[in-house]
């Protein structure tokens, strides 16, 4: 009795496994038809898709490679201007970007009594307009939101920005489109000369 009690539960076992394993791809299918029935053209970013239907905010809190900036523009109160009209060209650093700053850097920035300071960094990534990668030039300067100016250079295929202290950021991800305007993808926080 316990051999067939085992069998029936070996096949039982099996039954459910590769029920599991038709279903999951057909969900997974049905999720993708979806999307692509939206019309949308998404670009992946930090695993999630980011939909040109959505807003800056409202997409960047989908991106796992995001959470440093997310949190960021939470702290310094810029979720509502960066979830308005716009249109605003953001470049996005990533968390690992902001794992480049010194140690402690962000915990700090962070904290209420800096908020004016972290503010100054955040509209320093920040351009007004919708400005695609094909329009980024060679030594255009782009003037940011917080005032001082950040310069494009080009060289070897990429795209890169120079900040006010002299330091560089490559744009990893371009024209990640947005509802009110796009996001660039960079690999090193950009920093205002004050």
């Amino acid at each position: 009795m316990s051999k067939r009690i085992a069998l029936l539960s070996a096949v039982a076992f099996s039954t459910l496994a590769i029920t599991g394993a038709v279903l999951a791809p057909a969900q997974a299918k049905d999720k993708m038809m979806k999307s692509e029935m939206s019309g949308e053209k998404t670009v992946m970013v930090g695993g999630a898709p980011m939909y040109p239907s959505k807003n800056i905010v409202e997409n960047a809190v989908n991106s796992k490679d995001h959470t440093t900036l997310v949190a960021a523009v939470k702290a310094a109160g810029l979720v509502d201007t960066l979830s308005g009209p716009g249109p605003f060209t953001v470049f996005a650093p990533t968390n690992a970007a902001f794992g480049k700053l010194p140690k402690g850097t962000v915990d700090t920035l962070v904290k209420p009594e800096n908020k004016a300071t972290l503010t100054k960094i955040l509209t320093y990534h920040v351009v007004p307009g919708k400005i695609e990668a094909a329009d980024l030039k060679d030594g255009q300067k782009l003037t940011t939101v917080e005032g001082e100016q950040l310069t494009v250079k080009k060289s070897g295929g990429k795209t890169m920005l120079v900040d006010a202290k002299g330091g560089t950021s490559t744009i990893t991800i371009p024209d990640v489109n947005q509802s009110n305007g796009v996001i660039h993808v960079i690999d090193t926080v950009v920093m205002p000369k004050a």
